[in-house]
């Protein structure tokens, strides 16, 4: 079991339910204890992160880290992180977008908004266990901002 102070409450920003699917079970397989929410586009994830509604829980404010997808529908991943960066309560929040988009214009976007790093989902399933292990073990021992 992870110490209280080093959770990590993980927001993933997914649009695709086989890979909502793949996320939950890797961490299911991989034994992650960390909290992990789910939007299903970016106006969800922020309403999310600002407070939730009376349908979506609030993801809590200490510890956060946002897996975001870039293709989605109402608001791509880029606008959501631009969005987000122009917040001061949520512009210090990490990112790591989770996507299928290898273009080079959609990576330089993404790094020019401060995103924490950018990975190419995996094609196997044991790829993506393995992701989301090391994923886990570096910010469950980070440093974070509250």
């Amino acid at each position: 079991m992870l110490e209280k102070d080093r959770i990590v409450n993980i927001l993933l920003v997914e649009d695709d339910e086989v890979d909502i699917m793949n996320v939950e079970r890797a961490f299911k397989k991989a034994a992650i204890k960390n909290p992990l929410y789910i939007a299903r586009n970016g106006i969800e994830a922020l309403a999310m992160l600002r407070g939730g509604d009376d349908k979506l829980p609030e993801v809590p404010n200490e510890r956060r880290l946002i897996l975001l997808d870039i293709n989605m529908p109402r608001m791509s991943g880029l606008e959501f992180l631009q969005t987000i960066r122009a917040d001061k309560e949520l512009k210090l929040t990490p990112v790591v977008m989770l996507t299928t988009s290898n273009q080079d214009k959609d990576m330089i976007e993404a790094f020019d908004l401060n995103v924490a790093g950018y990975l190419l989902k995996p094609v196997t399933f044991s790829r993506f266990v393995d992701l989301m292990t090391t994923l886990n073990k570096y910010w469950s021992s980070s440093e974070m901002p509250n």
